[in-house]
C-alpha cells in the first residue's frame, strides 16, 4: 500500500514538516519485506500492471459472483502470483556476504538434493534428458540463490528471473490445464510428469518465500522438508518413518494440505480482498478522514498529537493489517508534530510504532491471520471481530494510558483550538468516504459472507468515490474532490492490491510445507508434548518453594506454558511476520495448551496476539525502525522503547486466558465484571508504574507495588481484585492528591 499511504500521508501533513513521498515509500519498502518491489519502467511496468489488474478483477468477480472450485480457485491465484513474484520482487543484496554465501550455497544443495531424488525415484519411468533437465533446473535455482549482484539488479530483471517466472506460473497453471486428468480420471495414480512439477513448485517456493520474506521462513520450509525426508536418522521422539519426495510431492503439491493447503485458500479470497478494500480506501482518502476524526477526538487533551496518533492507528487498523505501513501512514503526520509539541523523537516513533501494531487486532480488518483463524477454528468471521473487540480496546487503553501519563509527566498541553477541525466541517467534507466501510461492516455482523461483504465495499467505494462530482453542481461543494478514484487512480490501486498480496501468498505456500509435514509425522503433537513436559518439570519444581500451598502446582504448570508460548512467539515473529508466525505455531503450539483445558479459541487468539508484539519486539522491531526513519532517532532505542510502551498490553493476551469471558466464552456477567475491572486495574497500574507518574512522580517503592500488583490482578481473582486493586487506589489516590497539593501551590 505504499503509493497510497505515502498519498495520504502528504495529503495530511501540513501540520509538520513533510516527507516527500519517495522517502515514504523507501522506508515503507527499507522495513516492510512485503513491499519491497522493483520500480519497473517501460513496456515491463505496462505488462505487470496489466496483469495486477486483471488479477484483480479476477478476485472481485468471484467476490460477488462465486468462486471456482476451490482448486481451481487457488491454483489460478497462486499461478497469477508466482509468476509476478519473479518479476516484482528483486533478489535480496547480501548484508553479510560470507553468511550469505554459505546459506545460498546450502539452498542450492537442497534444490540439488530435490533433484537426485526425483531423478532417482522415477529412474525408468523417464528418459534420461529428462532427467538432466531436472539437474538443470536445480542448477538454475542453485544459481539463483546466490548473492551475486550480476545475477538481478534491483529495478531491472535479469535473465535469470524470466525462466523462473515461468515456470512459478507454470506449475500451477499446469494442475489447471489438466485438472480433469490429475484430480478425477487418474486420482491416485500421478504420472511422472506431475512428480517432475511438483519438485519444482517445492524448489520455487523455497526460493519465493526467501525473495519475499528473508530468510526465517524458508530456512524453516527447509527444515520442515528434511526433517519429513530424513525422519528415521533422528534421534528420540523427533524419530518418524521418514516419507521420500514422491510422497512429499503427492501430499504437498497434489492434495490440499501442503502448498494448495488452508492458509493459500484464506490469502486467494478473504485477504485478497480486504487487501484490496483497504488499498483503494485509502486512496480514496478515508485515511485523511481517519486523522482528522483523531484530531478531533484527541488532540485537545494532554499530549494532544501523541493521542492522535493512537486513536487514528485504531482508526486505520479497520482497513489495514500492516504494522510498517500505518506506522509511516500516520507517523508522517503525527511523529513530526509530536516532537514539536514536547516529545522526544524516540518516544514519538515508539508511540506511533506501538499504536500501529494494533491495527492487526483491530476489527472489522485484522490481517490474513484473522481470517486464517477464521477457517481453522470453524469461527465465522463476523463472530470473531466482535469476539476481538474487548481485546482490542485494551490493547489501545494501555497505549493511552502510557502516553497519558509521559505528557503528564512533561507537563504538555494540547492541541490549539485552530489547529482542530470542526466535526460538521469533517462531515461535510468526507461523508461520502464512509459509506463502503458502514455497508461493509454492516454485511459483516448480519451474517453475510465476508465475500460479499468486500465485493459490496470495493464497489462502493469506487463508486463513492464520484460522488463529489456528481453532487457538485448541485452546490455541494464541501465534499472532498481528490477522492476520486480516477481510471489512472483505479488502476495504481488495483496494480497496489495485487502487489501487496504476493509476498503473503508465497508466505503461506511456504508454511504449507510446515503443515503438510505436522499432518505426516505428528510434529505437532511431539512439540506439544516438549511444552507441556518441561512446564510441568518447571511447576512442580517452583511448587516446591511456595510457602503454604498459595499457588499450585497446576496453576504454576500452566503460566509456565504460557511464558514458554508466548516466548516462542516473540522469538519467531522477530524474523517472520505476524501471519506465518500465527500459521505454524497454531499448528505446532497452540494443541499444548488444550493439555490444560485452554479452549482453543483463546489459545490461538494468545498465539496471534504475541505475535503481534514482535513488531515492536528488538531485535527486530521493524515497524520501530520504520517510525525511528521518520523521527530521525536511534532505531534500537526506538525498538526498546516501543517494547516498554507495550508491555502493558502485552498482558491482554493473559488476561483473556484466565477469563475467557472477555472474549465470550462461558461468558456470565460477575465473571465478565471482575475480569473488566480487573483488566482496566492491571493496565492503570503498569502503565504508571512503567512511566514513574501518575499524578506525581512515584517512589521505586510505589512503582515495584504498582508493578506487582498490576501482574496479579491478570489472573482475575475476586480476592486478588480486592487486595491488589486496593493497593492500586491507595498508591494511585496518593499521588493524586500529591499532585493537586502541587498544582495548587503554584496557581496559588
Amino acid at each position: 500500500m505504499s503509493n497510497s499511504n505515502s498519498q495520504t500521508a502528504n495529503r495530511s501533513s501540513s501540520s509538520g514538516p513533510e516527507m516527500h513521498q519517495a522517502d515514504l515509500d523507501n522506508l515503507i519498502k527499507k522495513f516492510d519485506n512485503e513491499s519491497n518491489f522493483r520500480d519497473l519502467t517501460g513496456i515491463l511496468k505496462t505488462l505487470v500492471t496489466i496483469t495486477c489488474v486483471v488479477l484483480s478483477v479476477f478476485h472481485i468477480y468471484t467476490a460477488g459472483f462465486g468462486l471456482l472450485n476451490e482448486v481451481t480457485h487457488r491454483n489460478v491465484h497462486m499461478a497469477f502470483i508466482m509468476g509476478l513474484l519473479f518479476i516484482v520482487f528483486p533478489r535480496r543484496p547480501p548484508k553479510h556476504f560470507k553468511l550469505n554465501m554459505g546459506l545460498s550455497l546450502l539452498y542450492g544443495a537442497f534444490y540439488l538434493l530435490i533433484a537426485h531424488q526425483l531423478v532417482q525415484a522415477l529412474a525408468g519411468e523417464i528418459p534420461a534428458w529428462w532427467g538432466w533437465g531436472i539437474y538443470g533446473f536445480a542448477g538454475l535455482m542453485a544459481l539463483s540463490a546466490l548473492p551475486v549482484a550480476a545475477l538481478g539488479g534491483r529495478n531491472k530483471p535479469s535473465w535469470i528471473d524470466w525462466p523462473l517466472m515461468f515456470a512459478g506460473a507454470g506449475f500451477s497453471a499446469y494442475l489447471i490445464v489438466f485438472f480433469e486428468e490429475i484430480f478425477i480420471i487418474n486420482v491416485g495414480f500421478p504420472k511422472a510428469f506431475d512428480y517432475i512439477m511438483g519438485g519444482i513448485a517445492v524448489m520455487l517456493v523455497v526460493e519465493g518465500a526467501r525473495r519475499t520474506m528473508g530468510e526465517s521462513l524458508s530456512i524453516i520450509g527447509v527444515l520442515a522438508l528434511l526433517y519429513a525426508m530424513f525422519g528415521p536418522y533422528l534421534p528420540g521422539v523427533m524419530a518418524h518413518r521418514g516419507y521420500d519426495i514422491i510422497r512429499l510431492v503427492e501430499h504437498l503439491y497434489l492434495g490440499t494440505e501442503g502448498i494448495y493447503g488452508i492458509a493459500i485458500g484464506v490469502v486467494a479470497t478473504y485477504v485478497y480482498h480486504f487487501v484490496l478494500f483497504g488499498v483503494l480506501a485509502q486512496a480514496s482518502g478515508l485515511g485523511q478522514l481517519f486523522i482528522e476524526l483523531a484530531t478531533l477526538v484527541a488532540g485537545r487533551y494532554s499530549g494532544g498529537p501523541a493521542k492522535v496518533s493512537v486513536v487514528s492507528s485504531g482508526f486505520f487498523g479497520m482497513i489495514s493489517g500492516s504494522p510498517v505501513a500505518n506506522t509511516v501512514t500516520t507517523g508522517a503526520f503525527t511523529i513530526p508534530m509530536m516532537k514539536r509539541y514536547g516529545f522526544s523523537g524516540r518516544f514519538a516513533a515508539a508511540t506511533e510504532a506501538a499504536s500501529s501494531c494494533g491495527g492487526q487486532v483491530t476489527p472489522p480488518i485484522m490481517g490474513a491471520s484473522a481470517f486464517v483463524m477464521s477457517e481453522m477454528l470453524g469461527v465465522p468471521y463476523n463472530e470473531l471481530i466482535l469476539i476481538a473487540i474487548i481485546p482490542a480496546a485494551f490493547h489501545y487503553l494501555a497505549t493511552l494510558c502510557m502516553v497519558h501519563f509521559e505528557s503528564r509527566r512533561l507537563n504538555l498541553k494540547g492541541m490549539p483550538a485552530d489547529q482542530i477541525p470542526r466535526l460538521g466541517a469533517v462531515l461535510a467534507k468526507h461523508w461520502h468516504q464512509v459509506i463502503p466501510l458502514v455497508v461493509m461492516v454492516t454485511l459483516l455482523l448480519m451474517q453475510f459472507t465476508p465475500f460479499l461483504a468486500a465485493f459490496w465495499g470495493i464497489i462502493l467505494t469506487i463508486a463513492c468515490s464520484y460522488i463529489p462530482l456528481v453532487l457538485r453542481p448541485l452546490g455541494f461543494r464541501k465534499l472532498d474532490h481528490e477522492s476520486v478514484l480516477t481510471p489512472r487512480r483505479l488502476i495504481d490501486g488495483l496494480e497496489e492490491g495485487a502487489k501487496q498480496s504476493i509476498a503473503i501468498t508465497a508466505a503461506c505456500a511456504c508454511v504449507g510445507f510446515l503443515l503438510g509435514v505436522t499432518t505426516l509425522t505428528g510434529l505437532g503433537f511431539k512439540f506439544s508434548g516438549a511444552i507441556v513436559g518441561l512446564a510441568h518439570d518447571f511447576g512442580s519444581t517452583l511448587a516446591a518453594f511456595v510457602p503454604f500451598d498459595l499457588v499450585t502446582e497446576n496453576s504454576l504448570t500452566l503460566f509456565i506454558a504460557l511464558l514458554l508460548v508466548a516466548l516462542a512467539c516473540i522469538l519467531m515473529g522477530a524474523g517472520i511476520p505476524t501471519t506465518p508466525t500465527y500459521i505454524i505455531l497454531a499448528s505446532i503450539v497452540a494443541p499444548a495448551l488444550d493439555e490444560f483445558g485452554i479452549a482453543l479459541l483463546a489459545s490461538h487468539f494468545f498465539i496471534f496476539y504475541y505475535g503481534v508484539l514482535a513488531d515492536v519486539t528488538p531485535p527486530v522491531a521493524l515497524a520501530a525502525y520504520a517510525g525511528a526513519g521518520i523521527s530521525g532517532s536511534d532505531p534500537m532505542r526506538t525498538g526498546v522503547t516501543a517494547f516498554r510502551l507495550s508491555m502493558g498490553k502485552a498482558l491482554v493476551p493473559l488476561m483473556f486466558i484466565y477469563a475467557p469471558s472477555l472474549l465470550f466464552l462461558d461468558f456470565t456477567w460477575y465473571e465478565f465484571s471482575i475480569a473488566m475491572i480487573s483488566g482496566i486495574l492491571c493496565i492503570v497500574a503498569l502503565s504508571a508504574a512503567y512511566i514513574g507518574f501518575f499524578s506525581a512522580p512515584l517512589s521505586k517503592l510505589e512503582k515495584t507495588v504498582l508493578s506487582l500488583a498490576g501482574l496479579s490482578l491478570v489472573a482475575h481473582s475476586p480476592w486478588l481484585l480486592l487486595i491488589s486493586g486496593g493497593l492500586v487506589f491507595a498508591i494511585l489516590g496518593r499521588n493524586y492528591r500529591i499532585g493537586r497539593y502541587h498544582l495548587a501551590t503554584q496557581m496559588g
